[in-house]
């Protein structure tokens, strides 16, 4: 079988693509594998299907003048700008990579402009010449042309890697990555259809836009009718890029990934408001400080609406962008804060009311603690809509779901069971014991305004707690017991019997 022939399984490209990491530990730190991985293997896959467009114009036509056209190819590669051109280098490697990179950018513009990011891949001292020829030749073993790797297969190994990143860099990993499992979730409880736009204005890596795409897909609608409805908006320029990278490799051909500070200059317009969109979806960095307040005092998009957010907490400032962001009849969006956020006091209260108020927020899901990168907090899931079910109205589903969750050595889990469950809660929108709690909004503000879950829904009663006189008896049992090890203690000690 020819190389150009092979199949590659997922286990595979998986394995591959890991190896790859692997090549550049050391040199570079972990952190920074993403941003130097993720263009080699776009830029491998591009170049091989570049290839694959070639002969199959060829043999169509017979004529190799053809392939020639940029009729013939989905993206351009210049002259000197391919794959094996590079490959062919064995000295200032490095600077060969970055002028093909920009090339195939500016041959592009519509498309892949800034695509492959900022790496340096001139840089000797981290990127020496035989590392990056290793580099270069590990990733020619794999053909990932479209006869070799489908988009759908490319994309799920390309999630993984982005996993794999964010396992590897934990802390960091909360800027451009959340769990797919609640992805999914927020998702499913959205439920976009292929008539719908989709907007992230914290976009990541792309994984809320692919996963609306998948959404769509296993609902059987016509993917292709969301090209063109796609939009998202991340402040880090190699994140963005890697957004790019994801959404193209997943075989999506027309979407909106802009790099930006959202809050400070918002990507999308319609005239001279921001543009609105059915689904808003987003997990925006926690209490963000130095989010942007002074722009606020005055936003000449109106997004100041419900008040000015505290200059220590970005939080409200993200939720009242979404809501701005969100089409009148058809909006709604889904968001992930942390918990602090359902009942902080002062400006952050005013807000929060005055959303309760004017009967935009649906649902408030309480999370598992330790679910997301680089923070053990307990999260939570804001659902708002701009119009409401007849039967919502006035009303304010509140779960508590805390207790579903797969523990593990370094982070939780939500498993797909247990997300399951919440979107059957959800969907019901009715109390279930112990679990989730249909409130109004007379109730809530009795409770002066707070969403503070434990205020509506309880945890169950442990039913292994011992009755109270036995409780204290146990107590001091137990506080005796620690009173005569400390004495034992104090004796060795003293008479210097721990020397000999």
């Amino acid at each position: 079988m020819r190389l150009s022939d092979q199949q590659i399984t997922l286990s595979q490209l998986e394995s591959h693509l890991w190896e790859s990491a692997n090549i550049l530990r050391g040199p570079v730190d972990a952190a920074d594998f993403k941003t130097y991985i993720f263009p080699l293997l776009f830029f491998k896959r591009i170049c091989d299907v570049w290839d694959d467009e070639s002969r199959e114009v060829v043999e169509e036509g017979g004529d190799p003048e053809l392939a020639l056209f940029p009729e013939s190819h989905r993206f351009q590669i210049p002259d000197y700008c391919h794959w094996e051109h590079v490959r062919e280098k064995s000295i200032n490697v490095g600077s060969a990579l970055q002028w093909a990179m920009r090339e195939i950018e500016k041959a592009n513009p519509e498309s892949l402009y800034g695509v492959f990011g900022d790496a340096q891949w001139s840089n000797k001292e981290r990127l020496s010449d035989p590392l990056l020829k290793n580099l270069i030749e590990h990733f020619s073993k794999l053909p990932l042309g479209n006869k070799n790797v489908s988009s759908d297969l490319l994309g799920d190994a390309y999630e993984y890697l982005i996993k794999k990143f964010a396992d590897a860099t934990n802390k960091k990993a909360g800027e451009f990555y959340t769990p797919r499992s609640v992805v999914r979730l927020m998702i499913d409880m959205l439920d976009p259809k292929e008539v719908d736009t989709i907007y992230d204005p914290a976009c990541g890596t792309g994984g809320m836009l692919l996963a609306a795409v998948q959404h769509v897909k296993e609902k059987h609608g016509d993917v292709k009718r969301l090209w063109g409805k796609l939009f998202g908006q991340e402040k880090n320029l190699t994140t963005s890029a890697i957004a790019r990278m994801n959404l193209f490799l997943h075989g999506i051909e027309d979407f909106q990934v802009v790099r930006g500070d959202t809050l400070r200059n918002p990507a999308f317009f319609e005239g001279d408001h921001l543009a609105n969109f059915d689904c808003v979806i987003a997990n925006p960095p926690f209490s963000l400080e130095k989010w942007g307040e002074e722009q606020w005092i005055n936003d000449p998009f109106g997004r100041n609406f419900a008040g000015l957010p505290p200059s220590s907490s970005g939080d409200f400032a993200w939720v009242q962008h979404m809501v701005k962001s969100m089409a009148d009849a058809t909006g709604r969006m889904a968001v992930v804060l942390p918990q602090g956020a359902l009942f902080r006091k002062g400006a952050e209260g005013s807000i929060r009311q005055k959303l309760l108020e004017m009967d935009l927020i649906e649902a408030v899901i309480g999370l598992a603690p330790n679910l997301f990168y680089g923070t053990g907090l307990a999260a939570s899931i804001l659902v708002l809509r701009k119009r409401k079910p007849v039967e919502h109205k006035n009303k304010v589903l509140i779960v508590d779901a805390s207790r579903l969750f797969k523990r593990g050595r370094a982070q939780n889990f939500l498993e797909s069971e247990h997300a399951d469950e919440i979107l059957v809660w959800y969907q019901s929108f009715t109390d279930v014991q112990d679990a989730a709690r249909v409130v109004t909004l007379d109730e809530i503000k009795a409770e002066d305004w707070t969403l503070n879950i434990s205020r509506y829904v309880l945890p169950p009663q442990q039913e292994d707690i011992p009755p109270l006189p036995d409780a204290i008896a146990a107590f001091k049992d137990a506080l005796t017991r620690c009173r005569e090890a400390e004495e034992r203690l104090a004796k060795v000690m003293t008479e210097g019997d721990w020397l000999k």
